[in-house]
C-alpha cells in the first residue's frame, strides 16, 4: 500500500521508527482532540512531534457531520431555518437571516426598511457575542480566566433581548421571509439600550486586561502568522483574512440589508498573527456597537415589520384559528404548496467569521433541488496544518482559539 494511503498515526509511527533507527532522536505521535478541551469542538488533529515542537500535523474533520445539505432537500423552505442555527451556534441570527435573505433574492420580495434596520441590529449583536466569545476564550487559552467570567454576562444580556423578539436563546429560528414573525417589544429596545450603555465600558476594561499584556503579548504575537496571499489562497474571509491586511468586508463588498446606510470602518490588522486576529475582533466589536446605534437613530417611523407577501408569509396564529382565508394560506406554506421560480441563487452575509454564503438551486418544488452552505470555518480550517507546524504544542492551542473554529460550521 502507498505510505500515503495510509492513515496518519500510522504513516507518523513509521516515521517515528525511522528517524530513530537513524539519529537516535526520538519523535513521538500525539492526538489533539477530538475530545480535548482546548479544541473547543469534536475535531481531530494528529501531531507529529519532536519534543514540544509540531513537524507535521493532520487533521481529521467529520465528528458531528449531520448531513444538514442533504437533509434541507427533503424540506420545505421554512423548516430550514433551524438547520441554520445549528452552524456557527454562537451567532446564529446571522445564519437564520441569511437564509431569509436568500429566499427573498429567490422570490424577488422587497423587505420594508424598518425590517431591515431590525435584522441589521440583531446581525449585529450576533456578531458581538460571537467575538465576545472567541476572544475571551483566547484569554482562557493564555492562562487568563478572569476577562471570560467578567464579559460573558453580556452575552446573556444579549440572549435576553432575542427572548424578547422570537422567545429563544442559542438556536434563535429568527424571523420570517420578509421580515419578523412579531414587532419587537418595548422591553426588547429597553434592554438593547440598557446594553448600549453597560456593554462598551466593559469591553474597554476587556481591552485593557489583554491588549498590552506582557503574557498574552508573548503568547500571540509573532504565533501562527500568515500572509495575505496565503489567506487569500485558502478562501479565508472575515476577521481572519481581515488580521492578514485584506480589507474584505461582505456588508461593504455586496452590501445587503441596507447596510450601505450606515457609515462604519473595516478594521484590518497587518502580520495576520493571533495578536492581530485578537485585535481586529476587538474593533470589530465598537464598530457594531456603532452600527446598531446608527440603526436605532435612522429607525424609520411607523411598525412595520414584515413584507406584505401572504403567499409565502405566514399569518398570524391567532388568525389562523379564527379566520378560513388565514388557515389557507397557514396550510400551503406550511405544505410547501405554494411554488417558486426555478432558479439557481447564491446569497452571502458577512458571519461572525468570514462570508457565510446560501448557493440554492431550485426546480418549483417545496423542496430545494440542491442547497450548499458556504461555511468559512470549512474553509479556513484547511490552513490549520500549515500554520502550526514548526510551533510548540502550547502555540497550537492559541492559533486553534484564535481562528474561533466552530465545529458546527465546521462539519455542517
Amino acid at each position: 500500500m502507498s505510505e500515503l494511503l495510509l492513515p496518519p498515526e500510522h504513516r507518523y509511527a513509521k516515521i517515528v521508527k525511522d528517524k530513530l533507527n537513524e539519529d537516535g532522536s526520538e519523535l513521538s505521535v500525539l492526538n489533539l482532540g477530538p475530545t480535548h478541551p482546548a479544541t473547543h469542538g469534536i475535531f481531530q488533529n494528529i501531531l507529529l512531534m519532536d519534543g514540544e515542537r509540531i513537524l507535521e500535523a493532520e487533521p481529521t474533520i467529520g465528528y458531528i457531520h449531520r448531513a444538514f445539505e442533504k437533509i434541507a432537500e427533503n424540506r420545505p423552505f421554512y423548516q430550514i431555518t433551524p438547520l441554520t442555527d445549528r452552524m456557527n451556534y454562537c451567532s446564529s441570527p446571522i445564519n437564520n437571516m441569511g437564509w431569509w435573505m436568500t429566499l427573498e433574492k429567490l422570490l424577488n420580495i422587497e423587505v420594508p426598511k424598518r425590517a431591515q434596520y431590525l435584522r441589521v441590529i440583531v446581525m449585529e449583536l450576533a456578531r458581538i457575542t460571537d467575538h465576545l466569545i472567541c476572544n475571551s476564550i483566547l484569554g482562557v487559552d493564555t492562562g487568563a480566566y478572569t476577562g471570560f467570567l467578567y464579559v460573558f454576562q453580556f452575552r446573556e444580556k444579549v440572549y435576553e433581548i432575542y427572548e424578547e423578539i422570537c422567545g429563544a436563546r442559542l438556536t434563535t429560528n429568527m424571523g420570517r421571509i420578509g421580515g419578523f414573525e412579531r414587532d419587537w417589544s418595548p422591553e426588547a429596545f429597553r434592554k438593547l439600550d440598557v446594553f448600549l450603555k453597560d456593554f462598551p465600558v466593559a469591553w474597554q476594561e476587556f481591552e485593557n486586561l489583554f491588549e498590552r499584556n506582557r503574557i498574552f503579548l508573548d503568547r500571540t504575537v509573532d504565533v501562527g502568522a500568515i500572509s495575505a496571499e496565503q489567506a487569500m489562497a485558502y478562501g479565508f474571509t472575515g476577521p481572519n483574512l481581515r488580521a492578514a491586511g485584506v480589507d474584505y468586508d461582505v456588508r461593504v463588498a455586496h452590501p445587503y440589508s441596507s447596510y450601505e446606510d450606515f457609515d462604519f470602518i473595516v478594521p484590518v490588522g497587518k502580520s495576520g498573527d493571533t495578536y492581530d486576529r485578537f485585535c481586529v475582533r476587538n474593533a470589530e466589536v465598537r464598530e457594531s456597537l456603532s452600527i446598531i446605534r446608527q440603526a436605532l437613530d435612522k429607525m424609520p417611523a411607523g411598525n412595520e415589520y414584515h413584507a406584505e407577501v401572504p403567499d409565502y408569509y405566514l399569518p398570524p396564529k391567532e388568525d389562523v384559528y379564527t379566520s378560513m382565508e388565514s388557515l389557507i394560506y397557514h396550510f400551503k406554506i406550511v405544505m410547501g404548496e405554494v411554488p417558486v421560480p426555478v432558479a439557481e441563487i447564491y446569497h452571502p452575509v458577512e458571519g461572525g467569521n468570514g462570508e457565510l454564503g446560501f448557493y440554492l438551486v431550485t426546480d418549483g418544488s417545496r423542496t430545494p433541488y440542491r442547497l450548499h452552505f458556504r461555511r468559512p470555518c470549512f474553509i479556513y480550517y484547511q490552513a490549520y496544518p500549515e500554520m502550526i507546524k514548526g510551533a510548540l504544542l502550547s502555540d497550537a492551542i492559541v492559533i486553534l482559539s484564535s481562528l474561533n473554529v466552530i465545529a458546527g460550521e465546521l462539519d455542517a
